[in-house]
């Protein structure tokens, strides 16, 4: 059985990125998380980013599809835009910023960095990857991260 992630693309006016400070770990990382049962990718993210952020977003599209080998987790990539709601710290998350892409903070997942990189390298298809190594938590236990 797999694990499936969604996750939030959102960029404001000058094509910077929406990000979030873990509160759990000291971590930065795209709006997502996990697919609830019975919730469409789609719906997940829509949450997700409301849970997050505090923002309302509607899903653009689908930006990738992502297999993390031999983790049975397939994560799905969305360029969302905010139609509503206000940028709110929550117990996930203490710091919510955009950030230009060479500006996004080093302790940032790898992978999901990897997914912003698709995004911008070529915006108009869909990715489908394989991606493999280490989670951001697995690196940060180790102090890789």
């Amino acid at each position: 059985m797999f694990k499936i992630g969604v996750f939030a693309i959102i960029l404001d006016h000058d094509k910077n990125i929406l990000i979030c400070h873990r509160l759990d770990y000291n971590l930065w990382n795209l709006p997502g998380g996990g697919l609830c049962e019975n919730e469409t990718p789609e719906m997940g993210v829509i949450r997700e980013v409301k849970e997050e952020t505090g923002l309302d977003v509607k899903v653009e599209k689908i930006t990738g599809i992502y297999v993390k080998k031999g983790k049975n987790e397939l994560v799905f990539s969305f360029l969302c835009q905010v139609i509503g709601g206000e940028v709110k710290l929550n117990d996930e998350a203490d710091q919510i910023k955009y950030f230009a892409l060479n500006d996004i903070p080093t302790k940032f997942s790898p992978k999901q960095l990897e997914r912003i990189k698709d995004y911008f390298n070529d915006p108009k298809i869909i990715h489908y990857k394989i991606q493999e190594g280490k989670s951001s938590i697995e690196l940060i236990k180790e102090g890789k991260l």
